[in-house]
């Protein structure tokens, strides 16, 4: 497993990142991963967004993880969690790597990264797979992902700070299949102690999300 640190085009603007790299031979399916609201401290370096990027590659997936505009080393204004059009330029910075297949992709976001996840994958039809973790609802009317036909999961804490558990299922009703919902008791918005689990679950998902896609 290796990580490289990368940039990539987002519009006129460079956005920095990091890749997550299995070992062995590619191509291998590749997520992209949106960090939290950096109104907030959010940045790739998430502790959230790095377990999952690890527990990924540890599941033969690459991934990506960036900063948005405005944070770190990437350019421009910072002007909240991330676009759709920030999204697809990260998933246009992965796709183009000859270690990846672009033919099995996927987006994930942890808080409001997981607004950006959500928001914008149903007009990319390059995402297979879509992912949010302890999505702040409150924060966007999220209905975008109403028609979109690949394979979706939510997970959040049964304690999260920021949205019920009720909320979360609510949300999820208004998904189409296939989709996935999960509330893990005892564990707030921040998975503190909770991390590898999280790693896990969400990179089982994708590992049958992306395997199926590939076959279909």
């Amino acid at each position: 497993m290796k990580q490289e640190r990368v940039t990539f085009p987002d519009g006129e603007l460079s956005l920095e990142g990091v890749c997550h790299l299995p070992d062995g031979e590619g191509p291998f399916p590749g997520v992209v991963v949106c960090h939290p609201h950096p109104s907030y401290g959010g940045n790739m370096d998430s502790f959230v967004v790095i377990a999952v990027c690890q527990a990924l590659c540890e599941s033969g997936i690459a991934s990506l993880r960036f900063n948005v505009p405005g944070v770190g080393r990437s350019e421009g204004r910072l002007a909240g969690p991330g676009t759709p059009d920030d999204v697809s330029a990260a998933l246009s910075g992965i796709a183009g790597r000859e270690d990846v297949d672009a033919d099995r992709l996927g987006v994930c976001g942890y808080s409001a990264g997981g607004i950006a996840a959500f928001s914008g994958n149903h007009v990319d039809r390059r995402v297979r797979a879509v992912a949010a973790i302890s999505p702040p609802l409150a924060m966007a009317q999220l209905d975008g992902l109403s028609g979109y036909p690949g394979p979706k999961l939510v997970i959040s804490g049964e304690l999260d700070n920021f949205t019920s558990p009720r909320d979360v299922e609510r949300f999820a009703e208004t998904l189409g299949v296939p989709k996935e919902c999960c509330v893990v008791p005892g564990v707030d918005h921040f998975w503190w102690g909770y991390e590898a689990e999280l790693g896990r679950n969400v990179a089982s998902f994708f590992v049958k999300a992306l395997r199926e896609s590939r076959q279909a």
